[in-house]
């Protein structure tokens, strides 16, 4: 069970229909900075990892996994891909397990660059990680695990 549940508020370039992506998969000038650090390291999976991860992941842990599968596979879509499919159900957003590995397979940096940027237009500072975002929310719309009260005296 997560130790707390974020309600994020629609920034203004969220999706503006069910199962849309904020961005396009090739948009990736719209966050040149970003498209660098996924190119030449592999810091943006990490972040994205940590954040779908709810914190469960580090993005150090997240990039030295990433790193590992480069250099015994080197196919990293075999690792990056999950996050894409978890990230598409938490959001509901388009796509499927097949379509995903096609995605990561075919054009990994920009599928990366795009699942950074969805999170990013939801509101994630992705500098700062699971634990940062949920430490700047208002107290209010964090709220800790109910309690069952299904057991009784």
């Amino acid at each position: 069970m997560d130790q707390y549940v974020v309600q994020e508020s629609s920034p203004p370039n969220a999706p503006s229909a069910f199962g849309e992506w904020s961005t396009g998969l090739c948009n990736c000038v719209s966050d040149v900075s970003n498209c660098c650090v996924t190119f030449w390291c592999c810091k943006t999976i990490g972040q994205i990892a940590e954040i779908i991860d709810k914190g469960s992941t580090s993005c150090k842990a997240s990039a030295a996994i990433y790193t590992l599968v480069a250099l015994v596979t080197g196919c990293t879509c075999i690792y990056s891909r999950f996050y894409r499919s978890r990230m598409g159900k938490q959001y509901m957003l388009s796509g499927d397990p097949c379509a995903d590995c096609l995605v990561h397979f075919c054009c990994e940096n920009c599928a990366l660059c795009q699942e950074y940027r969805e999170l990013k237009n939801r509101g994630f500072d992705m500098s700062l990680g699971w634990h940062g975002n949920v430490g700047k929310q208002n107290p209010a719309t964090i709220m800790a695990p109910g309690v069952d009260e299904g057991m009784s005296r």
